[in-house]
């Protein structure tokens, strides 16, 4: 299976439903399996993928040339910086290295070379106990994870029965289900989905009676980010 370039037209509109069994493909390391959601390249590429690491797993020391961005969804990941829960979120800065392990198994959603430059700044948020802000309609939260240049990061928590104004996202928008059902006019996406919506498109979400909370990443598609060599 060549996966070289998957969804790599970000002008196109990709929605991933939750992976089953068979969408799980293994890395080069024994143990560490990845669930690929768009790529560019090969071993070393523009990836953003659910990474799933066996219990007692380990991955080689390795450089992050053009930076690693994580959200831990269950278990606990861990580094020579320490133990990182569910519910944390990291960045490592293009330059940085580590070598990563899991004592009892994590799964983790990750981005690489998706840094902009100048994004340099290493960055560890504990989102169990960070602070939530009102959003822009009654019913939803934001938790701001990181911002550099236009482009924004941050969870976003919907209550049941909360609707948003049409808007239109001029850097693209990519989002991650969390929890819940998240609705739009296009269809209806389940906790594990993953969207990913191309500059100046347009939707109205909603939610339904159990509400949702999302990962979302703005601004993004179309701007100046490193490039694998």
């Amino acid at each position: 299976m060549d996966t070289s370039q998957l969804r790599a037209d970000f002008a196109q509109r990709a929605v991933v439903a939750p992976p089953s069994p068979d969408d799980w493909l293994p890395s080069p390391l024994p143990g560490v399996t990845r669930h690929m959601l768009d790529r560019i390249g090969g071993e070393v590429a523009r990836a953003t993928s659910v990474v799933r690491y066996a219990p007692g797993s380990s991955f080689q020391r390795h450089v992050h040339g053009g930076g690693e961005e994580i959200l831990v969804l269950e278990g606990t990941f861990s580094d020579e910086q320490g133990d990182h829960p569910a519910g944390t979120y990291l960045r490592n800065p293009p330059g940085t290295a580590h070598a990563p392990f899991s004592h009892e198994g994590c799964t983790l959603f990750v981005k690489l070379w998706q840094f902009a430059p100048g994004d340099t700044q290493p960055l560890r948020v504990d989102t169990r106990s960070a602070a939530w802000r009102q959003g822009l309609v009654p019913g939803l939260s934001v938790m701001p994870l990181h911002e550099h240049d236009g482009i924004s990061t941050a969870l976003v928590r919907w209550a049941p029965q909360t609707r948003f104004n049409p808007h239109v996202h001029p850097g693209g928008e990519e989002i991650l289900v969390l929890q819940g059902l998240f609705l739009d006019e296009q269809g209806e996406y389940p906790a594990g989905t993953w969207l990913r919506s191309p500059r100046w498109s347009r939707h109205a979400p909603f939610t339904g009676a159990e509400g949702a909370l999302i990962y979302v990443k703005v601004g993004h598609l179309g701007a100046e980010l490193l490039q694998p060599a």
